[in-house]
């Protein structure tokens, strides 16, 4: 990909030597994130940072990211403080913003909604979230993380586990993972098992796949857990959302009986599905994961912009 100028919309269409350069890139800006070094890279860049659902990491990782790069940033939060509560289209919205932005980055709860607005402007769309569709920063950040914690993503064996149907994180995290020979568990109630579509992609990419709804089970064979929330805006019955919200959690006492070694991730925010007394293990890699979202997207922005 020539980075410079595009739109990172999905995970489906990253190649493994997309993915390698954005992790060089990222690791270049750990420095900068972790408040060691400063940049006025993009000085003069202005990133507008559209949040149409709630956030507090994507949001505030993607504007540090930019503000640690000299840039600056403009910002809306939720429906109610914008024009699409007017009724404005997202395609007269990203013509509007165009005007006072050099990027994007977008979260809205429609499917689609972060490539209807690249459709219809010039300057690079940065997918943050599109409801249940895919989240290709935070996936790219999570096999950064991978890379920080295990030194290696390259026939790793990994569990999701969780809210798989409707989890946007491990949709994009598959394709991402799908080019560097690691086998997958898929842990989960059937009623919230991987789309169809993601799984028939998966199987063109002939990856390596187990489904279960046994979380020892899968415990026993990974080095990384990656646990997920069950989302419960998701759901229309709200009492399907409290037969399965506590279907998973993983414990201090699960992880040191089948698996003390294994790294554990959570693209947060956490509701019970993480006991607290796991931030105690060494492991435990979620709040690091999150620090390592600021330098993933550093390299993201600096990228698009071609200053990098």
């Amino acid at each position: 990909m020539n980075f410079q100028g595009s739109d990172i919309l999905t995970a489906k269409n990253l190649s493994k030597a997309d993915i390698e350069r954005i992790m060089e890139v990222a690791e270049g800006f750990l420095p900068y994130a972790k408040k060691e070094k400063q940049s006025d890279l993009l000085n003069g860049k202005i990133l507008a940072a559209l949040f149409y659902e709630p956030s507090t990491r994507t949001r505030l990782s993607f504007e540090t990211a930019m503000l640690r790069l000299g840039g600056r940033t403009v910002s809306v939060a939720g429906m109610e403080g914008s024009s699409l509560m007017k009724g404005e289209t997202l395609h007269d919205t990203a013509c509007v913003i165009e005007n006072f932005a050099d990027v994007i980055a977008v979260r809205h709860p429609q499917p689609g909604s972060a490539a209807e607005m690249a459709d219809a402007i010039g300057i690079p769309v940065l997918n943050a979230g599109d409801g249940a569709g895919e989240h290709p920063t935070q996936a790219l950040l999570d096999v950064f993380t991978m890379l920080q914690e295990r030194g290696k993503v390259e026939g790793l064996k990994i569990a999701f586990v969780g809210d798989l149907k409707f989890g946007r994180t491990v949709h994009s995290l598959s394709y991402l993972l799908s080019h560097f020979g690691v086998k997958l568990y898929f842990v989960s109630p059937d009623a919230l098992r991987m789309p169809d579509d993601i799984m028939g992609d998966l199987k063109e990419r002939k990856m390596d796949i187990i489904e279960t709804e046994s979380l020892e089970e899968a415990l026993k064979h990974v080095d990384v857990c990656y646990m997920t929330r069950i989302q419960q805006e998701r759901f229309t019955d709200p009492q399907e959302y409290q037969k399965f919200k506590h279907a998973y959690v993983l414990t201090k006492e699960l992880v040191e009986k089948y698996n003390g070694k294994m790294t554990i991730m959570h693209p947060l925010p956490r509701v019970g599905e993480i006991s607290m007394n796991v931030d105690e293990l060494e492991g435990a890699s979620y709040f690091r994961q999150v620090g390592n979202g600021v330098a993933l997207r550093m390299a993201l922005l600096a990228l698009v912009l071609g200053k990098v």
